[in-house]
This record gives structure tokens, C-alpha cells and sequence, in this order.
């Protein structure tokens, strides 16, 4: 379960499986809409939180190639019956104002983007648990969308885990993963470094090195009901043996993230196809 961005990416954070002998027919597409609110840190480490309460889109898509679900966007490069190749896309948003960065630069919305192997360790013969390793590596894109520039490299190794019809209620399904982060030197220093003409005495400069960047752990629960969507989440991050703990804009060494979203489906396609994703 792919659940790393922030704000409307966190969104596509958040399930009955289905035997492909028994494959479901569901809409090639649905649309609709609704709200989300989400509360998180400006960025990895900073002490000073953000609340957003915004629209969001609900898209699912369910073509061959292309994948547009709840959890992810997925372009399918490979599939068997153990592992797949897929796009994996994440990102940041905007930290204008924060008071370990005064005087510093803004740090620019990121895009991240790369391809993630999945491999399927375990799944329940009952199809209502399954047990994934996924291995997504992306490149990271600053922009102020005036300019491209690249950030750096982001490898997020996970064990995520989808358990369907939890507490023996019909719908209601949990997704939990956990993982570090590894990120090279330039993301690093992008997040955490400190130019020596923007230190001051309690802000000393700081060169930021690659390497470990801390683990997260993410749990959603989610249920899909006739007409509507809902799902809430909470992320658990800790940055404590970092290769950047030292920099002086880590404020925090531990933190969350917490989410709410519900979702009104208004239009689906009238074309069938054969899925085993959750309802």
C-alpha cells in the first residue's frame, strides 16, 4: 500500500479479494468527489504542523495497462502471478513559512516518480489477507512550477500488508506497511543542509550526508459503500539514526501523520471488466 506523499498525495492512501476463478465485474471507470482533512508535520523532522482541510478527487480506472485506484496510480509494465513492475509516484508539498527555516530558501513542492518491483510473499487461501514486498526507487523533482530542478534519488523498501473484512465486518479492510527510507546526498541536503550564508548562532551550517532516512510505518482503514468512500489513516515516523539526525532543522525526532477522506461516487462506466481488486 503505497501511502509515503503528503497532503492531497497522502489522500490516495486508502477490500473483499476475489479468486481470479471467480474474477468480479466492476465499471472500466468511476468518478466522483469529496472532502479530506490531514494534519502533518512541514516536513520530515520539522516540529511546526500543517492542517488541510480540501477537496478530493475519487478516480478508479481499470485498464490493462494503466491502474488508477484508491491506493495508487500504477502504469503496469509487468505482471505475473507472484510479482509486478509498476510506476511509483509520491511527493511533498510547499513549506513557505517555518521558523527553523527563517531566512532560508522555501523548499518547493517535490514530484517523485520511478518504478517499484512488488512481490507477493503470502496471500490467505481465503484471498482475504495478503502479504506484498515492495521495492520502489524515485527520482525526485523540485519545482515552483516556473522550473524543474532535480532533488535527488528516494528507495523505499516496505512490507505491506492487506487484511479484508477486518473485525468479521463485511467491507471494512486494513492496510498497514512498514519500511525504511534511503535517499542519496543531494535529497539529503535539499531537506537538511544549511548553506554557511544562511547560519546563525543557534542555526550552524550543516552539510547533509545520503544514506538512511528514517522509517515510517501506515495504517488505513478503509470501506467502500454503495454510493461513497471513506478511509482514515495514521503514519508513524521516526527519523532517529539518520544519516541527517544531526542537522539542526530536525526538530523532531518522532512524529505522525493523521488523515480523514470521504468520497461521493457519482457516475461509473457502463463497460464491465474482471477484477479481483477490493470492492
Amino acid at each position: 500500500m503505497s501511502f509515503s506523499g503528503k497532503a492531497a498525495v497522502v489522500l490516495g492512501m486508502c477490500m473483499t479479494i476475489i479468486s481470479a476463478a471467480n474474477a468480479a465485474q466492476a465499471p472500466l471507470w468511476e468518478f466522483g468527489a469529496g472532502g479530506a482533512f490531514i494534519d502533518f508535520p512541514h516536513y520530515r523532522g520539522s516540529d511546526e504542523r500543517q492542517v488541510y482541510v480540501l477537496p478530493m478527487p475519487y478516480l478508479v480506472y481499470r485498464g490493462e495497462i494503466l491502474k488508477v485506484d484508491r491506493h495508487r496510480v500504477r502504469g503496469m509494465l509487468y505482471e505475473s502471478e507472484t510479482a509486478e513492475l509498476d510506476v511509483s509516484v509520491n511527493g511533498s508539498v510547499p513549506v513557505t513559512k517555518n521558523d527553523a527555516r527563517q531566512g532560508m530558501p522555501d523548499l518547493d513542492p517535490t514530484l517523485e516518480i520511478g518504478p517499484a518491483i512488488n512481490v507477493r510473499l503470502f496471500e490467505a487461501e481465503s484471498k482475504q489477507a495478503q502479504l506484498e514486498l515492495r521495492l520502489p526507487l524515485r527520482y525526485i523533482i523540485g519545482s515552483d512550477f516556473t522550473y524543474l530542478r532535480g532533488v535527488g534519488w528516494m528507495f523505499h523498501p516496505q512490507l505491506n500488508l492487506d487484511v479484508q473484512n477486518v473485525f468479521d465486518q463485511a467491507g471494512w479492510n486494513l492496510g498497514m506497511a512498514v519500511g525504511p527510507l534511503y535517499t542519496d546526498r543531494r535529497y539529503s541536503e535539499y531537506f537538511y543542509g544549511i548553506d554557511a550564508v544562511y547560519a546563525r548562532a543557534d542555526r550552524p551550517a550543516y552539510s547533509a550526508s545520503g544514506g538512511y532516512a528514517g522509517s515510517q510505518f501506515v495504517a488505513a482503514l478503509t470501506k467502500r459503500f454503495p454510493k461513497f468512500w471513506m478511509s482514515g489513516f495514521v503514519k508513524w515516523d521516526t527519523l532517529r539514526g539518520a544519516a541527517f539526525e544531526t542537522s539542526p532543522l530536525v526538530k523532531d525526532r518522532q512524529f505522525a501523520t493523521t488523515g480523514f477522506a470521504i468520497t461521493w461516487i457519482f457516475a461509473e462506466s457502463s463497460t464491465r471488466v474482471e477484477t479481483d481488486e477490493p470492492d
